[in-house]
């Protein structure tokens, strides 16, 4: 039994991917999603192995529990857990009883423990540990018996009707060595292509089954440039009509800026980039690759080739001020941006994970206490409690204006922040609809398409935060 806690609203591909393998090893295997299902005791006693899919921190917190359960229910099961936030919580999983701890590639380990017979143990009677993510010959993924994709989160468009979303990956890990993401400890700067072939027969199925839109999960779709235009070509000839979504690096985007046209005519309706900050100071201590110059050019660059921007941002860190906040309020209404930009945005706070390089920063050490079993992280408290009361203060706010426009969210974050700063007024930054004047290279901006569920990158709500919004 593969299972998947939380994958942010998509269809989880890291239960289909492995599915697809383990079927076509011969063995039975059953799907459960338990962001959209219950999880009966019958299901969990019908397993011999019953395997959890961690790829974020969320996830990973929401499986503690059913950990605790499957033991209870079935104490001759094994358990194995996979992902890139099951290879960071190794030894966390371990003490929990999970004996088998694998990669976010994890197809070929899951076949071999699946169908090596009941003994899990290695030469020495010790749990095998097997390779983290070994180099994989990919194959499309089975989808079956997951729920229908009209269940996950949709695609709101512009003029109030909806699109049913279904989502594959094209790569996985990544070139990139930014400080605070959690695949840098894992993929160390590597990334894989997935053949084009096995993405557009996944693309394909998922259309079959009622797709209108595909959201790629890669965490850089331009980590190599030329696969990702046999993708987007393949899809515009073989997919007429679908529209698709894309995350892009900022520094990516300045470089390939020559693509920017064709993925808008390929039907890329909008680009997630990890902004995180336009605060260069931050930005440098994030190893981001990009300055807060880059980010106005990308924006620009991004309009005038017709696909949207969609910019996230991790918006509270140990180098935040309420000054800084502001200017990042300001930033996003002078440029156009604020209905791009989803509210819980502009509510997140830096994790600091087990294995985060963020930890080799003495500034990040000063101010983190001892590692938190419960919510596994380094919490850490801001030099400035205002800091800390206002993101607070933002995230309540966000989680109770569900029904209210983005606009209108934002007017009130921005009272929020300016309610916090009691320094100089000669040193306010001022932000309001009257008193910011949008950047004179940018055309005023429509309503937007979005998902119906945020997208988060390297930081992610706390559980607590989760139930708010």
């Amino acid at each position: 039994m593969l299972v998947s806690t939380y994958d942010l609203g998509r269809q989880p591909f890291g239960l289909a991917s492995p599915a697809a393998w383990l079927r076509r090893a011969g063995v039975a295997t059953d799907c459960i999603d338990t962001s959209r299902d219950r999880l009966s005791d019958d299901r969990i006693a019908g397993a011999s192995l019953v395997a959890f899919y961690l790829p974020m921190h969320t996830a990973t917190r929401l499986a503690a529990p059913l950990i605790e359960r499957v033991k209870r229910v079935n104490p001759s099961a094994r358990i194995a857990a996979y992902g890139l936030y099951a290879l960071l919580n190794a030894e966390w999983l371990r003490e929990r009883g999970v004996a088998h701890v694998l990669g976010p590639e994890a197809e070929a380990d899951l076949v071999k423990l699946a169908t090596r017979g009941a003994d899990p143990s290695g030469p020495r009677g010790e749990p095998e540990r097997l390779a983290p993510h070994a180099k994989l010959k990919f194959v499309t993924p089975d989808r079956a018996g997951l729920p229908p994709l009209a269940r996950y989160a949709s695609l709101q468009m512009p003029d109030g009707s909806t699109r049913i979303v279904g989502s594959t990956d094209a790569t996985r890990g990544c070139k990139h060595l930014c400080r605070h993401c959690p695949i840098v400890p894992v993929y160390r700067g590597q990334f894989r292509a997935v053949p084009v072939d096995v993405v557009i027969e996944d693309v394909r199925a998922q259309v079959d089954a009622g797709a209108q839109h595909i959201s790629f999960g890669d965490p850089d779709f331009l980590n190599g440039p030329t696969h990702a235009q046999r993708i987007i070509e393949r899809v515009a000839a073989e997919c007429p009509g679908i529209t698709y979504d894309v995350t892009i690096k900022i520094e990516h985007l300045l470089t390939h800026a020559a693509m920017l046209p064709s993925l808008a005519r390929s039907g890329c309706l909008f680009i997630t980039s990890a902004v995180e900050s336009v605060d260069d100071r931050v930005l440098e201590h994030l190893a981001k690759g990009h300055t807060r110059a880059d980010f106005v050019s990308a924006v620009a660059l991004c309009r005038a080739a017709g696909v949207t921007l969609m910019p996230t941002f991790v918006a509270f860190t140990p180098w935040t001020t309420v000054e800084g906040y502001l200017e990042l309020l300001q930033m996003i209404e002078q440029l156009d941006l604020v209905e791009q930009v989803a509210p819980i945005q502009l509510a997140i706070r830096l994790l600091v994970t087990t294995g985060s390089p963020l930890l080799e920063l003495a500034d990040i050490r000063a101010v983190t206490s001892e590692f938190d079993p419960a919510s596994l992280t380094w919490p850490w408290r801001h030099p400035d409690p205002r800091v800390d009361a206002l993101q607070a203060a933002v995230m309540r706010l966000v989680g109770s204006k569900a029904n209210v426009s983005r606009s209108e969210t934002f007017e009130k974050i921005c009272s929020l922040a300016k309610g916090s700063d009691s320094g100089d007024d000669s040193t306010h930054v001022r932000v309001s609809k009257c008193e910011s004047s949008r950047h004179p290279s940018l055309t005023p901006q429509r309503a937007v398409p979005y998902m119906t569920e945020a997208w988060y990158c390297c930081a992610e709500p706390s559980l607590e935060d989760m139930r708010l919004v």
